[in-house]
C-alpha cells in the first residue's frame, strides 16, 4: 500500500486541495480539487492531474457545516484511493510568527500558539486553522502538519526585517516577517532546476495575484520582501491597500471617527483594486473594462509593483533575474509588459511575442536581466514538507 498526504491550501472563501503519493522521492499528484463553502450550494469538485472531472458533490444550503465538506473530501479519498494509506494532512498556515521557521506537526500546544497569531493575519489565520480543528474532530488520530508562509523569510535579517519603532517592540515580535513563502520556495527551486546559473544570481520574484508580494533572493535565500508584520503591507492587491501612510489611519480614526475594526475592514476588504476602481477586485475584469477608473486601478498596480521591484534591486545591489508568478503574474501579459517598460533603466527588456504567448523566458535578446514566467505550486511544496516530517518521525 502506497503512502499519501492530503494538502489543504485555505483561501478567504475556498480551499484548494491536492492528494499526493509520497512513496517516491518526489511527491506525485493523484488528484486536485476545490472546496467552496460560500456558493449558494457549497460544493466539492475533484479533478485528475490532467484536469478531468472525477467527482462533484453539492450541499443543499449555504452555511452548511464545514465539517460535512471536509468529511466529503476524506470520504472521496477513502473510496477512490483505497490503495493508498493517508498518512497526514498538510496545511498552509499564513503566519508562523517568530517561533516556526519550518514545518511542524500540529499538537494542542502548537495550535494554541498559532491561534494567538490571529491579530497578525486576521483575514487569513482563522481560515487556515479552521480545517485543522475540523479534521481533528473527524479523524483525531490522523497526523496534521503545519507549513508556514512566513518560514521562507526567516533568513531575512536586520535591517531588512526591522521597523523604525522603539526596539522594545521588536523584542515582542513586532518585525517584518514576509509571506507567500511557500510560493517563493517553490519558484526558487524551479529556477535552480531550469536555469542553474541563475540560482546564485540577484533575483526578484513577483508573486502577483489577489494577494501580491515580492521577494528578493540572493543565493536562493530571501533577503527582503514587501510584506511586513501582516499580509496587508506592500503592493496593491485585490482588496488590500498595501503600503499606506500611517497618518491616513490616524486621520480615519481621529477625524472620520472610524473604529479599529472599521479601519481593518476598509484596508483588508474594501481597498486595493476594488477600492480604486469601484468596479472589481479581479484583474481580468479590470483589464477588459473600458472604464477610466478600471484603467487607473491597473496603472496604480503596475506603478507600485515597479517601484517595489526597484526597492528589492536596491537591497540586492542590482538585478540579474526577474520572475513573474501567481495568477496575475503567470497569465496577464498586459501587466508584465508595462512593468518591463518601466524597468528599462535597470536593463529589463521584454520580448513582446514571447510575453504574449506566456513563454517561460520572456526577456529579449538585448535584456541585461533574465525575465521568466514560472507557475507556482504551493501544494507540492507542502507535500514535500509533509513527506520530510513523516520520514523524520519514522
Amino acid at each position: 500500500m502506497s503512502d499519501a498526504v492530503l494538502v489543504l491550501n485555505s483561501g478567504s472563501s475556498s480551499v484548494k486541495f491536492g492528494l499526493f503519493d509520497i512513496s517516491a522521492a518526489e511527491p506525485t499528484l493523484l488528484c486536485k480539487g476545490l472546496l467552496d463553502e460560500h456558493e449558494a450550494k457549497p460544493r466539492l469538485a475533484v479533478k485528475s492531474p490532467a484536469g478531468e472531472d472525477l467527482f462533484e458533490a453539492h450541499r443543499q444550503a449555504s452555511g452548511a457545516d464545514s465539517g460535512d465538506l471536509f468529511a466529503d473530501v476524506l470520504g472521496f479519498v477513502d473510496d477512490r484511493f483505497g490503495d493508498h494509506r493517508l498518512r497526514a494532512v498538510g496545511h498552509r498556515i499564513v503566519h508562523g510568527g517568530p517561533d516556526y521557521s519550518g514545518p511542524v506537526e500540529v499538537t494542542d500546544d502548537v495550535y494554541a500558539k498559532l491561534e494567538q497569531l490571529t491579530p497578525l493575519a486576521p483575514l487569513h489565520q482563522p481560515r487556515c486553522l479552521e480545517p485543522i480543528r475540523t479534521i481533528a474532530a473527524i479523524k483525531p488520530d490522523l497526523t496534521q502538519i503545519a507549513c508556514f508562509d512566513t518560514a521562507f523569510h526567516h533568513s531575512m535579517a536586520p535591517p531588512a526585517s526591522r521597523f523604525a519603532i522603539p526596539r522594545r517592540f521588536e523584542a515582542r515580535g513586532i518585525r517584518r516577517y514576509g509571506f507567500h513563502g511557500l510560493s517563493f520556495e517553490y519558484v526558487a527551486g524551479r529556477i535552480a532546476e531550469i536555469a542553474p546559473v541563475l540560482a546564485t544570481k540577484r533575483t526578484v520574484i513577483a508573486h502577483l495575484g489577489n494577494g501580491a508580494s515580492l521577494c528578493a533572493l540572493r543565493d536562493g535565500r530571501s533577503v527582503d520582501t514587501t510584506m511586513g508584520l501582516t499580509p496587508l503591507d506592500g503592493l496593491v492587491m485585490g482588496t488590500r491597500s498595501g503600503t499606506i501612510d500611517p497618518g491616513v489611519l490616524l486621520y480615519l480614526q481621529q477625524h472620520e471617527k472610524m473604529s479599529a475594526e472599521d479601519v481593518q475592514h476598509l484596508l483588508y476588504h474594501q481597498s486595493g483594486l476594488l477600492g480604486v476602481s469601484g468596479i472589481s477586485a479581479d484583474m481580468r475584469t479590470l483589464l477588459a473594462s473600458g472604464e477610466t477608473a478600471a484603467r487607473e486601478a491597473v496603472d496604480l498596480f503596475v506603478l507600485r509593483a515597479t517601484q517595489e521591484i526597484a526597492v528589492m534591486a536596491t537591497t540586492l545591489g542590482g538585478l540579474d533575474c526577474l520572475v513573474f508568478t501567481g495568477g496575475i503574474g503567470e497569465h496577464a501579459c498586459e501587466i508584465r509588459s508595462p512593468i518591463g517598460e518601466r524597468l528599462a533603466w535597470l536593463g529589463v527588456r521584454i520580448d513582446a511575442a514571447a510575453n504574449d504567448k506566456g513563454r517561460e523566458r520572456i526577456s529579449g535578446g538585448d535584456s541585461a536581466v533574465d525575465v521568466l514566467v514560472i507557475p507556482t505550486n504551493e501544494e507540492l511544496t507542502i507535500a514535500r514538507h509533509c513527506a520530510a516530517v513523516l520520514q523524520a518521525k519514522a
